[in-house]
């Protein structure tokens, strides 16, 4: 009688430390992106037939960055990436209403400033809100798969993790942030509406999917310099 063929298992994941200065950086870099793109979210953009945010064009870096964090550091650190990265916007969100607040000049250029940073930042709050809600769920999950996919598979089929993580936590993200912000925006119909989460979802997803090769060279250059990776 034959026994079963047996597999090698694959190898348990590695993770690094966070004493270097390469997280730091990253963490660095991904709240200042999530704190202008709230801020490019209050305005409705409309290119030919397309719906969507004046932050489009810088949330997807958020996510790769989150990638990086979770296939180098592990999912607690990716955690703590996301809540310390909200927290800074929340503060941000509470300066610009202390900026609006603030009694101005009275005369007509001071009234007119005024106007315009209630119109550019006021709606912020609620986009806040919305990144908070939307990126946690989705940020959280698209670490937990990616992490969870690496305890299966060691350290191979790297571009697998990223595109399939990518994938499920862009749709939670993009649902739940439209649903919150599309009203501060302007979008008020149910086909507009539709657009702009069909138009972020496949916009985002794709734009993840396209940079893999570079979110991949920039994950084994950020492995190479952690002198704790592997450890």
């Amino acid at each position: 009688m034959t026994s079963a063929k047996t597999f090698p298992a694959a190898a348990p994941p590695k993770f690094a430390s966070i004493g270097s200065p390469y997280f730091g950086m990253m963490l660095a870099v991904m709240a200042v992106v999530l704190i202008l793109s709230n801020i490019g979210a209050s305005k409705g953009v409309a290119i030919g037939p397309v719906i969507t945010d004046g932050g489009f064009f810088l949330f997807p870096l958020a996510y790769i960055l989150g990638d990086v964090i979770s296939e180098v550091y592990g999912f607690k650190v990716a955690r703590k990436a996301i809540v310390t990265s909200f927290a800074l916007s929340v503060f941000a969100s509470l300066c610009y209403w202390v900026i609006i607040a603030l009694p101005g000049f009275g005369d007509d250029f001071g009234i007119a400033k005024q106007a315009a940073l209630e119109g550019a930042l006021g709606p912020v709050p609620q986009i806040v809100l919305a990144s908070l809600l939307a990126f946690f769920a989705g940020q959280t999950i698209n670490s937990w798969i990616l992490v969870k996919m690496k305890a299966r598979t060691g350290e191979k089929s790297l571009w697998a993790r990223l595109m399939g993580s990518s994938g499920v936590g862009e749709f939670v993200d993009t649902l739940i942030f439209c649903s919150i912000a599309a009203s501060v925006i302007g979008i008020t119909d149910a086909g507009a509406f539709v657009n702009y989460v069909l138009v972020g979802f496949v916009y985002k997803t794709l734009v993840e999917f396209a940079f893999v090769p570079l979110t991949s060279l920039a994950i084994g250059w950020v492995k190479k310099r952690e002198p704790s990776y592997g450890a």
